[in-house]
């Protein structure tokens, strides 16, 4: 068990959700909520999952891959934080609107571009990063935790907005 192969894995789940919301009559609205439930609660049981396990193993033995703004593991994990704090405030905003109605849509499409930016980010550095910097026993390890975390929390987790400086301090 991999945590860089179950964040991947877990990032087509995402894709596959959002776009079954995609498919949907906005009159379909019990299917629409049932689907963003889940979304919602797998989106930020993921991140946590993330900010619990994978991002302070990087801080450790990443070194910055690819197109990290800075270059450096410290750049990185702050973008993803910064990530995750605009993807729960965009979360939080599709449940302002009414399920089915065009705001509604309007609202899950911007958290689907927040998400799939910062998906396609994590991939080709996070994940990239620690697969040329962490071996398979670390990688083994922290799978173990995140997947046991993310099915613990499958109802979710509470949505906690943070510091992307101090959580690196903290972590790094």
């Amino acid at each position: 068990m991999d945590i860089c192969q179950l964040i991947l894995d877990d990032h087509a789940e995402q894709r596959r959700l959002f776009g079954q919301i995609e498919e949907l009559d906005p009159r379909q609205t019990e299917a629409l909520s049932a689907i963003w439930g889940r979304l919602s609660d797998f989106l930020e049981a993921h991140a946590e999952a993330e900010e619990q396990h994978f991002y302070p193993a990087l801080l450790k033995k990443g070194e910055g891959a690819n197109d990290a703004d800075d270059g450096t593991v410290e750049g990185e994990t702050e973008d993803a934080i910064k990530d995750h704090n605009k993807l729960r405030d965009a979360v939080r905003a599709v449940d302002r609107h009414q399920v089915g109605s065009p705001a509604w849509f309007e609202a899950v499409g911007e958290a689907n571009v927040i998400n799939s930016k910062h998906m396609a980010e994590e991939e080709r550095q996070g994940l990239t990063d620690f697969r040329l910097n962490a071996g398979l026993e670390v990688r083994h390890r922290l799978g173990v935790a995140f997947a046991a975390f993310v099915a613990r929390h499958v109802t979710g987790v509470t949505a906690v907005n943070k510091n992307p400086e101090a959580y690196v301090e903290r972590h790094g």
